[in-house]
């Protein structure tokens, strides 16, 4: 996946509270297997900790001005997007937004861009305080996608992974897609208290992963802003290889047969490997939102 070196990356849709504490927040989210517990509860799910009883105490994670001069100053365009993984998720964001907003557009409708929250350590959000053991989620409650880049690590060491920059975008790509499902008013589908490879609750997941797909199918012509020209000038079939790669190893029986030693799709709540390999790629091979309807 390459950006185009000379747009212009934005920054304000980017908010970098990496190193900063959390007053009076005492989530109860540790390492080891409740962690791990807590992970497969919670990665890539639509709705914050506080769903997940994980909230204890709260507060909003104040920007650090460091942190917020480091992104600034550092992701600027997209060379620095070519070589720094934060400059990266910060040209896939603006991307997935420049496409999101024109594509409402073309339907009619209205887009309100979502704000990335880079976060490190234990972190406050509206929906509750959790830490980075949670995963990447989208919080409906002030309509923000939070992410600690270490994820990207994780994905690879402890979900077998291939990696890649793609497969950091499919991640980013998969959260917004939840932000167009709460814009929807299809989020709260997911809701429901159900689990199981039927429920509401793998649906809405497998239907973020076709937007997904839908955004990478249409990622290299939708224009920025900035230059009248796509910000993604190249992506390969080896870079949707590691999306669909990624989406596989987030599957809801790779996860419990890694973790637990056994697959019991009655708790299921993301999807199997290739159900999501499947949604994705349907996004990507159609790039059409109305051929996602998961709920069919």
């Amino acid at each position: 996946m390459q950006f185009d070196d000379d747009a212009r990356l934005d920054t304000s849709e980017v908010q970098d509270v990496r190193g900063s504490r959390v007053p009076g927040g005492k989530a109860t989210i540790g390492g080891g297997i409740g962690g791990l517990v807590v992970l497969l509860l919670g990665l890539f799910l639509g709705v914050g900790p506080d769903q997940l009883g994980l909230t204890d105490g709260g507060g909003q994670p104040a920007a650090t001005a460091s942190g917020l001069a480091e992104v600034e100053r550092s992701c600027r365009t997209g060379q620095d997007a070519n070589t720094r993984d934060d400059c990266r998720t910060v040209a896939v964001v603006n991307s997935v937004q420049d496409y999101w907003d024109q594509e409402f557009q073309r339907r009619s409708g209205t887009y309100t861009p979502s704000r990335t929250v880079f976060f490190s350590g234990q972190f406050g959000t509206a929906c509750g305080s959790a830490t980075s053991a949670v995963g990447p989620f989208y919080c409906p409650g002030d309509r923000k996608v939070y992410l600690d880049l270490g994820f990207f690590d994780e994905l690879r060491s402890k979900f077998g992974a291939s990696g890649g920059s793609f497969a950091q975008a499919y991640v980013v790509a998969h959260e917004y897609g939840h932000h167009v499902q709460d814009l929807m008013g299809t989020l709260g589908r997911s809701q429901d208290g159900r689990t199981g490879a039927d429920s509401n609750s793998v649906k809405v997941e497998l239907q973020a992963d076709c937007y997904a797909g839908v955004w990478a199918r249409h990622a290299t012509t939708t224009k920025d802003e900035s230059t009248g020209r796509p910000l993604i000038t190249n992506l390969t079939d080896a870079d949707i290889a590691d999306g669909l790669d990624a989406a596989a190893a987030v599957g809801d029986d790779r996860i419990q047969e890694r973790f637990q030693g056994r697959v019991t799709p009655e708790s299921w709540t993301h999807g199997s490997a290739q159900q999501r390999q499947g949604w994705f790629r349907q996004g990507y091979e159609s790039g059409d939102m109305t051929r996602c309807d998961t709920f069919r």
